[in-house]
């Protein structure tokens, strides 16, 4: 995972507000090698050892409804750039017609995606985004580029780095449905309260950036899907806190 030259990013990143973030990256790019070697190695691993598990939820979910197996939605990744995930479909063929965020009773989630969404077995397709390079095991997690046609400036430094499968943001927002359940506009709450909260452990992400804080929150993340809670605390005394 090479850092780009400063003259080679985007226009839009290039400012005062990322340049600080990317000062902070340019200090580990041995790090950054190190984390995309592992990736390679580590997806490669559990693309061959979950094989299985992909042909049972890819007949699973064609016999469960009509539709392919991999839902391909466009997301943005490292220095802005556009892609297309890999997730298993868990929801009706077109449901991103409407929202783009799903809440808990969401009427466009199947039978068998209630089951792959609970246990997160829907994300594990995204095992070949990292394999390509376009997303990385522990990072922001990729949004649509609605969403982040709307990042402030320091919003943007995220964004030096890939998209990730996983992060503390996402574990402690793994209910995140929960929260937007009583809202009339879900996009709107989103957008408005809680991807600004969400971006506050992105930003402090790439500040503490680091191999060993990485599979801190790997282990975080399947202990999280087991059912574990974590609240206030969680993030370390050099992390913004999340209160439930």
């Amino acid at each position: 995972m090479l850092l780009e030259k400063w003259e080679k990013l985007p226009p839009e990143m290039r400012t005062d507000e990322v340049r600080e973030y990317y000062d902070i990256l340019a200090k580990k790019r041995i790090g950054l090698f190190f984390k995309r070697v592992s990736d390679i190695l580590l997806s490669l691993l559990l693309l061959i050892l979950l094989s299985p598990l992909f042909l049972i939820l890819a007949v699973a979910i064609k016999f469960d409804s009509k539709g392919t197996v991999f839902y391909r939605q466009v997301r943005v990744t490292q220095y802005n750039r556009k892609f297309r995930i890999f997730k298993f479909r868990s929801m009706v063929s077109d449901a991103d017609k409407g929202s783009l965020v799903t809440v808990r009773e969401d009427t466009r989630i199947t039978r068998v995606g209630r089951f792959i969404r609970r246990f997160r077995l829907d994300e594990i397709a995204q095992l070949i985004n990292v394999l390509t390079g376009d997303m990385t095991f522990v990072g922001t997690r990729p949004e649509v580029p609605r969403y982040t046609e709307r990042y402030t400036p320091e919003m943007m430094a995220t964004l030096l780095l890939p998209a990730g499968i996983t992060s503390l943001a996402s574990v402690l927002y793994k209910d995140e449905a929960k929260l937007l359940d009583a809202a009339e506009d879900t996009d709107k709450v989103y957008t408005e309260k809680i991807l600004p909260a969400k971006m506050q452990y992105n930003l402090e992400a790439v500040r503490n950036f680091g191999i060993m804080r990485d599979i801190r929150i790997m282990f975080m993340t399947v202990l999280a899907v087991c059912g574990k809670e974590y609240g206030s605390g969680v993030a370390g005394k050099d992390e913004v806190t999340y209160d439930r």
